[in-house]
């Protein structure tokens, strides 16, 4: 096949750049480009910024405020005679736990330091709902807002307190509970057991500590009923003893030690199966699991 002819656009192109060049030569742009690219081409940058190595070790270290106060305490507790107790532990406290937020007023937070989180001995050891806290000897109270709103919540109560409120087992809530005639709670008497929590008459361990909604929720259980019942035990002791072997505890923690999965908000579900409480759920289950088994 032969070569095509070009086309009128190409013709028209090429007559375009030829008159470009010639006007271009004409003005003698050709020469300036030129000139222009050696001139650039001969000047070498003069302020380029040197790199400077800093030496750290000469810079002294920023502390922060806690360091420094903890450096503080250090050094003034070396200095110290030598009648106070060795090794102390500041204890670090939010505004909370100071009274700014908190249920307890300002004035019963700040424990001495001899006193606070120390250890009960044999002699000095209580019920799980009665635990002892020492405070130095202060007054305790709570602040009016808060003594207000304390019995706003009777199944698991409205304040949460780290110092003073009592653990739950299963929902690990440390709140005051919201019973109106709780001495411990509304007062802080640390020589009255909390009525909101209960307490294994067994074990006397925090497995046996449920809260109101959670005794009811999870085991069927009243907790006016199991205050009168003396001999009231938890379902660890319960299984433990042998009285009813398929009585378990239902908590997170309880089921997977049990490479069980937690049930979660299972009370819906048992309720509807007509089951009094997530304990009477597991405990159908697991008969009928043991009878498949066996």
């Amino acid at each position: 096949m032969g070569r095509l002819g070009t086309s009128d656009y190409e013709d028209l192109r090429n007559a375009r750049i030829l008159e470009n060049q010639a006007r271009m030569a004409t003005l003698g742009l050709h020469k300036t480009a030129s000139e222009l690219r050696s001139i650039a081409s001969s000047v070498k940058p003069t302020n380029l910024r040197k790199h400077s190595k800093k030496d750290y070790t000469l810079t002294p270290l920023r502390r922060s405020v806690r360091l420094k106060h903890s450096d503080h305490r250090l050094k003034h507790s070396s200095t110290a005679t030598t009648n106070k107790r060795p090794n102390r532990v500041s204890l670090r406290r939010s505004y909370r736990l100071r009274g700014k937020e908190g249920g307890v007023s300002e004035e019963s937070v700040e424990e001495s330091e001899e006193s606070y989180g120390t250890t009960p001995s044999s002699e000095e050891r209580r019920p799980a709902n009665m635990p002892l806290v020492k405070v130095g000897g202060l007054e305790l109270q709570l602040s009016p807002e808060y003594s207000a709103r304390r019995c706003d919540s009777k199944g698991r109560g409205s304040l949460y307190d780290p110092v003073y409120g009592i653990c739950c087992h299963f929902c690990r809530q440390k709140k005051l509970c919201g019973e109106e005639d709780c001495k411990r709670c509304s007062d802080l008497d640390m020589d009255e057991p909390c009525i909101g929590k209960t307490d294994c008459s067994a074990c006397h361990s925090s497995n046996g500590v449920l809260c109101r909604a959670c005794l009811m929720v999870r085991y069927g259980e009243e907790m006016d009923e199991v205050r009168k019942d003396k001999e009231w035990m938890c379902p660890h002791c319960v299984e433990e003893k042998g009285i009813n072997p398929y009585w378990i505890c239902n908590s997170s923690l309880c089921l997977r030690k049990r490479k069980m999965v937690p049930t979660g908000i299972a009370i819906f579900r048992a309720r509807e199966m007509g089951y009094k409480s997530v304990a009477h759920l597991l405990m159908d289950e697991l008969q009928r699991t043991n009878k498949v088994i066996a």
